[in-house]
C-alpha cells in the first residue's frame, strides 16, 4: 500500500509516465493488434497476496496493458464518434479522483452542484437553447435518453406509471437509423421494443415527416397510445440531421413528448453557422449532446436540457429520510434528475475545458474540423477511383473505392471490406464502416481534439496505397 507521505514522489512517477505515453502516442499503432485472450492470459490467476511497488505496476502497465489498447486520442483515431479528451480535462479528473465526492445531493457537495447549474447556464447561452429550459449532467446520451422516454411516460399517463406499471400500448417512433440505446431505452421503460416504431428515411438518411404522421395516425384508429418521439441530429451511421422543425409540429399537434438526440453534432450548435441542424428546437422537450465526442471533455459527460424540470422531478423524486435536508428547494438535488443516486462531479472537467480554451478556442477547433473534412474529401475526389457517398456533413465523410469498370454490388462491397480492414491493420490509422442502401461504406471523422493537415495527409497516403495493393 502506498504512502501518503510518498504520495509526490509517486504522483512524479505517474506523470513521468503519461507524460512519455502522450510524447509516443503518435507512434503507436491506433488500433490495438493482440488477439483475444492476448493480455488475460498474461496477468497472474490470482491477486496479489502483497503490497507491490508503484513501479513495478508502471511497468506491468507498459509492457502489458498498453499493447492491448486502442488509441481513441490518437490523432488518426478517425473511427465511430470520437471519445475526446484533452490536457485540461485530464488534469480535472486527476483532481475529480482525489476529492473523491459522491455528489448525490447538494449537501453532499455545494459545489459540484452549483458548478454543475453554472457551466449549462454557460452552455445554455453559448448554443442558444431556450433560457427558459434547465440542464443537468448525464453520464451518456443513452441515459438521457432513458431519462426523457420515462418523463414522457410519466407525463402522458398522469404519473401513474412509476405506481400502477405501464400500458401495453403506448407506443414511441424513430427512425430506422436512429442509435440502438432507444431500443434498449424503450424495453428498460416497460413500453416493449414492440411498441418502438421504426420510421422509414429519405435518401439522406431523414426522418420522413409524413410516414411519421401517417403511422400516427394508423396507431390512433388501432387503440393504441402516442408517447414519444425521439428526432436524431447526426445519426450514427451517417450522421443525417433529421428535419426537427416538421417533426416538432406533428408532435405538437399530438402532444407527444419530443426527444432531440444530438449527442454528437450537437456541439456544433456553438457555431451560429450550423445551428440550423436545430431549426425547431424550442418546440421539443428535452436534448441531449456529448461534450465527451466533440468537445474536449473525458468521457463521461453528457449534458441533458429539459423544458418542463417538474414534469423530470416528479418522475425520478424518491426522498427516503435519510435524504431529506433543510436546503431541498432552495437548491438542485440532481441525485432527482435522473436515474443514479451516485453521482460524479462531471462538471469539474467541462470547467476546466471551458475556461482554458474558452469559447472562441473551442469554436476555431470545431471549424478546423470542418475544414479538415472538406480537405480530406476534396483530396480524396482527385483520385478517379473514389467516390463520396454523400456530401461532408460538419466533421463528418463518407466513401467508397469504386475504380472504373467494376459495378457488381457485392464485389464492391467486399472489395471496401478489405480495403477498411488493411487500413485498420497497419495500425496507422483506424477507421469504421457502415452500409448505405446495402453498400458498404467507409467512415472518416475528423474531430480528435489534437488533429491537424499532416494526419489528414498520413491517411489519405495509406487509402491510396492500400487500394493501389488491393487493385494490383
Amino acid at each position: 500500500m502506498l504512502k501518503k507521505s510518498e504520495f509526490s514522489q509517486n504522483a512524479d512517477k505517474v506523470s513521468q509516465w503519461l507524460s512519455q505515453f502522450f510524447s509516443e502516442l503518435e507512434r503507436l499503432p491506433v488500433k490495438s493488434k493482440v488477439k483475444p485472450k492476448e493480455v488475460y492470459r498474461q496477468l497472474p490467476a490470482q491477486a496479489p497476496g502483497s503490497s507491490e511497488a508503484i513501479e513495478d505496476i508502471l511497468t506491468d502497465l507498459q509492457q502489458i496493458i498498453l499493447p492491448g489498447m486502442t488509441h481513441w486520442q490518437h490523432p488518426n483515431f478517425h473511427a465511430y464518434f470520437p471519445a475526446n479528451s484533452s490536457q485540461e480535462s485530464v488534469f480535472a479528473e486527476y483532481i475529480t479522483s482525489a476529492l473523491g465526492a459522491q455528489c448525490m445531493i447538494w449537501d453532499t457537495s455545494p459545489s459540484a452542484a452549483e458548478l454543475e447549474q453554472k457551466v449549462l447556464e454557460w452552455l445554455q447561452v453559448e448554443m442558444d437553447i431556450p433560457k427558459s429550459w434547465e440542464g443537468v449532467i448525464q453520464d451518456t446520451a443513452s441515459s438521457a435518453t432513458l431519462v426523457a422516454i420515462l418523463s414522457a411516460r410519466e407525463r402522458l399517463t398522469g404519473f401513474r406509471s412509476n405506481v400502477e406499471g405501464v400500458p401495453n400500448n403506448l407506443r414511441v417512433y424513430c427512425s430506422i437509423d436512429t442509435h440502438s440505446s432507444i431500443d434498449k431505452a424503450v424495453a428498460i421503460a416497460g413500453i416493449g421494443t414492440r411498441n418502438l416504431i421504426k420510421i422509414p428515411v429519405d435518401k439522406r438518411g431523414r426522418m420522413r415527416t409524413e410516414a411519421l404522421e401517417g403511422q400516427i395516425a394508423s396507431d390512433l384508429k388501432t387503440g393504441y397510445v402516442p408517447c414519444c418521439v425521439i428526432a436524431s441530429i447526426g445519426t450514427t451511421s451517417r450522421v443525417a440531421i433529421d428535419p426537427l422543425d416538421e417533426i416538432a409540429n406533428v408532435c405538437l399537434q399530438h402532444q407527444l413528448w419530443l426527444h432531440v438526440d444530438a449527442a454528437f453534432a450537437g456541439t456544433a450548435m456553438l457555431l451560429p453557422e450550423c445551428r440550423w441542424i436545430c431549426k425547431g428546437l424550442r418546440k421539443a422537450d428535452s436534448l441531449v449532446f456529448n461534450p465527451h465526442k466533440w468537445m474536449f471533455t473525458n468521457f463521461d459527460c453528457s449534458a441533458y436540457y429539459v423544458k418542463n424540470v417538474e414534469t423530470l422531478l416528479r418522475t425520478f423524486e424518491v426522498l427516503p429520510e435519510y435524504l431529506k435536508t433543510s436546503t431541498r428547494g432552495q437548491v438542485n438535488d440532481y441525485r432527482d434528475w435522473g436515474v443514479p443516486l451516485g453521482r460524479r462531479f462531471r462538471a469539474l472537467k467541462l470547467w476546466f475545458v471551458i475556461r482554458s480554451f474558452g469559447m472562441d478556442g473551442i469554436r476555431a477547433r470545431l471549424r478546423k474540423h470542418i475544414e479538415l473534412t472538406k480537405y480530406f474529401c476534396n483530396c480524396l475526389l482527385e483520385d478517379s477511383r473514389f467516390t463520396l457517398m454523400q456530401e461532408p456533413l460538419l466533421s463528418f465523410s463518407c466513401f467508397r473505392l469504386a475504380p472504373q469498370g467494376m459495378s457488381n454490388r457485392e464485389q464492391l462491397n467486399r472489395l471496401n471490406e478489405s480495403l477498411l480492414k488493411a487500413i485498420n491493420e497497419s495500425g496507422e490509422a483506424f477507421l469504421s464502416h457502415t452500409k448505405i442502401e446495402g453498400q458498404y461504406t467507409i467512415r472518416m471523422l475528423t474531430a480528435q481534439t489534437y488533429v491537424e493537415q499532416r494526419h489528414i495527409d498520413k491517411v489519405l497516403s495509406l487509402i491510396k496505397e492500400k487500394a493501389d495493393i488491393l487493385l494490383q
